[in-house]
C-alpha cells in the first residue's frame, strides 16, 4: 500500500469483474445492500449532497444515493457493470477509470464511498488517498471491507476457490487485510484521512435455488480468474461443495456475512 503510481486497478481488474456483469447486478451485489444503507444512514446521507461511489460497480448504491436526492457521480474498471450502473442512475455522472487516478477537482464531494473496492484497487493506499483529496475538508470518506472471518460462514466460500486460482503476487494483500481494526485505521491514517466510527454490517447472502447460487458467486472479479485457470465447471464443482451445507430443505441457501465499515473525516 505504497505512493508509487502502478500497478493501476483497471488494469488487473476491469477485465475479470466485468466477466459476469448481469449476473453480478441482478444476483450477488443485493448482497451487500444493508451496508449501503447502513453507511448512508450513519452519514446522514440527504438530498443535494454530493456523492462518489468509487468502484461503483453496477450502481446499487449509487442508485439508493440518487433516489434520496443526492448528486451522485461513480467511477469503476469494468465497463460493463458501468453500463448497468448508468441504466439505474441515468442522471448519474459515471465513468470508467483508475481509483489511482480520480478524473475529479480536489474538495469535490461531501461524500466518497468504497464499498469493498479500496482493499482490490492495483494500488490500496493511493487509492484511498486519492479519494481523500477529492473529499471536501470534514467530508466524509467510507471505507468498506470484509468483517472479521473468524466465524464467517461466507469466508468458507472465498476458501472454496484458493486451490483454483494463480498464486497472488509476493507481498499481495489478502481479502481479509483491511479486517483488522487496527490494520484499518492505519489504513485510513496513512492516507491523510480522520478515522473515527467503525461499526460492522451483517448482510446475508440469500440464494432460491443452486443455479442461481453458482451464476451469482461465479460472478465476482475472484472467480473469473479461477474460471480462465480452470474452467467454470471446476468452480461451480468448488463453490456446490461450500454451499452444501447451508442447504435448507426447501432447497434455498442463506450464506452469513460481515462487512466492516469505517467512517474517516477528511
Amino acid at each position: 500500500m505504497n505512493s508509487q503510481t502502478n500497478p493501476r486497478t483497471a488494469g488487473i481488474n476491469g477485465r475479470p469483474w466485468g466477466a459476469s456483469a448481469r449476473d453480478w447486478a441482478d444476483i450477488q451485489e443485493g448482497g451487500c445492500r444493508p451496508v449501503y444503507l447502513a453507511v448512508f444512514e450513519r452519514v446522514g446521507l440527504r438530498a443535494g449532497m454530493r456523492c462518489l461511489d468509487a468502484g461503483c460497480g453496477a450502481g446499487m448504491a449509487s442508485q439508493i444515493a440518487a433516489e434520496r436526492g443526492a448528486h451522485v457521480s461513480g467511477l469503476d474498471a469494468a465497463a460493463s457493470l458501468l453500463a448497468i450502473a448508468r441504466e439505474r442512475v441515468p442522471a448519474g455522472d459515471l465513468r470508467v477509470g483508475d481509483l489511482e487516478g480520480l478524473p475529479y477537482a480536489d474538495h469535490s464531494f461531501d461524500l466518497v464511498t468504497g464499498f469493498n473496492s479500496f482493499q482490490f484497487a492495483g494500488n490500496p493506499g493511493l487509492a484511498l488517498a486519492e479519494a481523500r483529496r477529492v473529499t471536501r475538508p470534514g467530508g466524509h470518506v467510507a471505507i468498506v471491507t470484509w468483517g472479521s472471518p473468524e466465524g464467517m460462514e461466507a469466508a468458507s466460500l472465498l476458501a472454496a476457490l484458493r486451490p483454483l486460482l494463480p498464486p497472488p503476487p509476493p507481498g499481495a494483500p489478502g481479502p481479509f487485510a483491511l479486517s483488522d481494526q487496527a490494520a484499518l485505521r492505519a489504513f485510513a491514517t496513512d492516507a491523510g484521512l480522520d478515522p473515527a466510527d467503525i461499526f460492522d454490517v451483517d448482510s446475508p447472502w440469500q440464494y432460491p435455488d443452486l443455479a442461481t447460487a453458482l451464476r451469482g458467486l461465479g460472478s465476482s472479479g475472484v472467480a473469473a480468474r479461477a474460471i480462465e485457470t480452470h474452467g467454470r465447471e471446476a468452480v461451480d464443482s468448488a463453490h456446490a461443495a461450500a454451499l452444501a451445507p447451508f442447504r435448507t430443505a426447501a432447497g434455498k441457501y442463506t450464506i452469513g456475512a460481515s462487512f466492516r465499515c469505517l467512517l474517516a473525516r477528511a
